[in-house]
Order: structure tokens, then sequence, then C-alpha cells
């Protein structure tokens, strides 16, 4: 696509399924790839539910070697994905299949792209000094929740235990060769993680909807999930066994996801890293706290943009009034933490305020995504938000 002399790429997996039963279409997705050892990467929670057991005694017909590595509880660090890397190259596997949250398709992707690199450049592109030239192994990515967009995006989100944050890992060569989005995966799903995934993938569509990176087609798949959000989002969560609503999330987090990966996403994420860093907070509701009190800011360079969202949000019409457009979407994003029972304050999270500082200048330090942002945010504003997030301040 070009724009004003500007050249912009639009990347997504291959082959991308979605639809009730699509998981049945893995068997030929097998069979195309020929594979001699499989390796199913999951985490612990599916593993204890049996979910694990179930799917590799489905993939037991095709009669090749199945490993599973499930040794990923709630978010993954740098050295989980190395475990992961090293089990590959151990088990000589030639396709992995990644199923569950954010956290287990980040692992599956990034440890099926870095397969078979050298030791020292695999060092190399985790410090963030260097990016794959090529693909590992083959992929498939199966998500249980709707929400991280994980499925369909380059990046992989990992913590930095040496220096206390998560960092994003970012290359085409972590999207799979094919996504399979199936809404049944995701009945399971408990109503605090639907609720948090859900504001995830929001958060995406309306951070990629506002970014400097963005274009006419990204906002396209933005503006689709935010229609579809409001509408389906509660029950999703407070009836999860609703498979309309949870179809309709599954497209939510598709759409954003897709918009994520192509236009980038901003000030949010950046304030969010520490918190996952430091303090262990899951990404989506580390997001969903800090969206309301960082489009406060932020929104304040985007008026058209405003107008748009408090529209496909059914807010009403702020065409001549775009000012009170701003207000009316951050209203909203307060409203939906309380609705949906999410917290509304680092206090609730057991956030030290004498940390509100420090995590200030990690987060000023995300500049890939602040400078995604279309507003300047300094250091000071940063710790300023923190400092509304922390006690409330609407």
């Amino acid at each position: 696509m070009t724009i004003n002399n500007q050249i912009f790429d639009f990347r997504m997996p291959g082959n991308v399924k979605i639809g009730a039963n699509s998981f049945n279409t893995i068997h030929s997705d097998i069979e195309q790839f020929q594979p001699k050892n499989i390796l199913l990467i999951s985490d612990k929670g599916l593993q204890e539910a049996g979910v694990v057991e179930k799917i590799v005694h489905d993939l037991s017909r095709h009669n090749i070697p199945i490993q599973t590595f499930t040794d990923i509880s709630g978010e993954p660090y740098f050295e989980t994905l190395n475990l992961a890397i090293q089990f590959i190259k151990d088990n000589q596997s030639d396709l992995v299949i990644g199923i569950g949250g954010g956290s287990a398709l980040d692992v599956a992707k990034a440890a099926a792209c870095l397969a078979n690199k050298e030791e020292d450049n695999i060092t190399e592109i985790l410090l963030g000094h260097s990016t794959p030239l090529s693909k590992g192994i083959s992929c498939i990515l199966l998500p249980t929740t709707s929400g991280t967009g994980s499925e369909v995006t380059m990046n992989a989100i990992f913590g930095d235990t040496s220096n206390g944050v998560k960092r994003g890992i970012v290359s085409p060569f972590y999207l799979p060769d094919v996504a399979i989005i199936d809404p049944i995966l995701t009945l399971s799903c408990p109503a605090k993680v639907s609720a948090a995934s859900g504001v995830d993938a929001f958060t995406h569509a309306i951070e990629s909807y506002i970014a400097k990176k963005a274009t006419p087609l990204t906002k396209l798949y933005a503006r689709e999930a935010m229609v579809k959000f409001p509408a389906n989002i509660t029950k999703a969560v407070f009836n999860g066994s609703d498979l309309k609503a949870r179809e309709e999330m599954c497209w939510v987090s598709f759409l954003a996801g897709v918009s994520l990966a192509n236009a980038g996403v901003g000030a949010v994420h950046a304030l969010a890293y520490p918190l996952g860093g430091k303090y262990h907070v899951p990404h989506g509701v580390a997001n969903a706290l800090l969206l309301p009190y960082v489009f406060k800011v932020i929104g304040k360079t985007c008026m058209e943009e405003m107008v748009h969202i408090a529209n496909y949000l059914q807010l009403g019409d702020y065409t001549d009034n775009p000012h009170e457009a701003l207000g009316k979407v951050v209203e909203y994003l307060f409203n939906l933490l309380k609705e949906l029972g999410l917290p509304k304050t680092l206090k609730e999270l057991n956030v030290n305020e004498n940390d509100l500082e420090p995590m200030a200048n990690e987060a000023s330090k995300v500049i890939r995504l602040l400078e995604n942002t279309p507003y300047e945010l300094n250091k000071k504003e940063i710790h300023q938000i923190y400092i509304n997030s922390f006690f409330g301040n609407e």
C-alpha cells in the first residue's frame, strides 16, 4: 500500500481459519506439513484441565510422535522461551502446535521461529540487538482466549528478569503458518480471564486505530473490532456458554490483532510493561486498567478519531461537538472496568506508591511504542498517569 509516497506492509498468517469446529481442519494441515516429530506447546492450566491430553489423543491418528511442553504458568519469561527452543532441538521437532492464551502462543511461535538458530544468534535476538532473518520450523496456533491476538501478530512479549521489565520481540517470521480460531476452544475460559483478555483486544483496536502507523486498511480492521466489542463482551464474560458471543469476541480479537500487527500500539502498552515486569500483573489486566487514564491525556491530540470511536461504541454522534467525544469515550472505559469487575486502581493490585516514579522511568524507555502514540508523553506526564491510576483520579 502506498499513501503520499509512503509504503506500508500489511502482514498476517498465510492461512487463517475462524469458526466453530475449525479445530478439525488441523488434520489436513498436519498432512500438508508432513512432520516427523510434533511438539505441542501449551500451559499448565490446560494440561491440568485435560485439554492437552485430549488434543494429543485426537492427533494420534496421524501416527506421528508428539511431545508436549507445558512448563508455562502466567506470563512467560525469556528463560521459558529458551527452554522451549532447547526442547525442540532435543526432540528434533519439525512442527510446533501452540494452544492456549497469549503466553503459550508467544512461546510457541517464537520457539518455532528461533529453532535451528545458532545460540549466539538467539541471544542477540532476545537482547533486541538483531531480528530473525528466516523462520525455523512450521507453526500452527490455536487460541483458547479472545484477546491477545498472538495467533496473528508479529510480536511476542516476555519477562526480562535481569531488568525487571517486559519486552517485546518483533519480526514477521514470528507469524504462524496457520492460525485456527475456534470459539468452541474459548467456552471454558473463566470469566475473569475473558474480561481481561477481551479488554486487551479492545485496547489493541483503539490504540492501533489512533497509531501514527495506522493506515486506511488497518483502520478497517480496528473499526470492525470496536463495533463488535460492546455488544458481545459482557455476554462472553457473564454467560461463557454463549457460543455466538464467544465467536464474535474471536472476531474482535482477530481483527484487533491484525490491526495491531500492522499499525502497532502505543502508550497504554508502554505503561503496562513495567506492571508486568515488576508486579507480574497479567497483560490484559494492566492494559484494561491503564486504558482510560492514558486516553484521557493522549486523546486530546486525536479528536477526530475520538468522534469516530464514540460512534463505533454507539455512544452518540459528536461530529459537531468533538471535544465531548473524548469525555464520553473515557467515561465508557471507566464504566467498562466497573461492569466487568476489573481493577480500577493500582492500589488494588498492591502496587507500592514509591515504585511509581521508577516505573515511569522504565516506561519512558519503551520508545518503540511511545513514538507510535499521537501525543509525546514525557517522563513527568507518565508519572502523573501512574499517580492518577494509583489513586483512581478520574
